[in-house]
């Protein structure tokens, strides 16, 4: 399974938009364009496909988990734990 499938996997599953994967990635300091994003989501034989390298993805990951949990404090807790 290829990076740009997951991706699109992800994004089915978690019923995100392109914006807002655009904002998850903007957590981790990753900056993206809906063009070079819309890339990701072609087919293979598209000729404006672009693979998603790995690099993106973590990002990406990163960025949900960020996303999903929320930001952690200096201690390494997320600030719901705190309260």
């Amino acid at each position: 399974m290829s990076n740009n499938e997951i991706l699109k996997k992800l994004r089915v599953a978690l019923k995100l938009r392109n914006d807002e994967i655009i904002e998850i990635l903007k957590l981790v300091n990753f900056r993206v364009t809906p063009s070079e994003l819309g890339a990701f989501f072609r087919r293979e034989d598209h000729p404006n496909y672009k693979p998603c390298g790995d690099q993106i993805l973590r990002n990406f990951l990163n960025g949900l988990v960020i996303h999903l949990r929320g930001p952690q404090d200096q201690q390494g807790k997320t600030t719901e734990e705190d309260s």
